[in-house]
């Protein structure tokens, strides 16, 4: 799969962490990022972000 380096789509960080589109966008709202749709647009730092809350919580599910 190839990223765009700048930007990456909701859609795409859903496929790549193996979750749904919509389990981003909600973590987008937890977290106090704009993301209303699969295509919205997310910056690098934003998707570090929600990459790491869900890994967090992947892993206090897991313990």
């Amino acid at each position: 799969m190839i990223f765009n380096l700048a930007r990456l789509r909701v859609k795409e960080l859903a496929e790549a962490l193996g979750v749904d589109s919509p389990e981003i966008i909600a973590t987008c709202a937890l977290l106090k990022i704009p993301a209303s749709s699969p295509l919205t647009s997310l910056s690098i730092e934003q998707s570090k972000e929600i990459i790491d809350y869900i890994q967090q919580i992947n892993s206090k599910q897991n313990e």
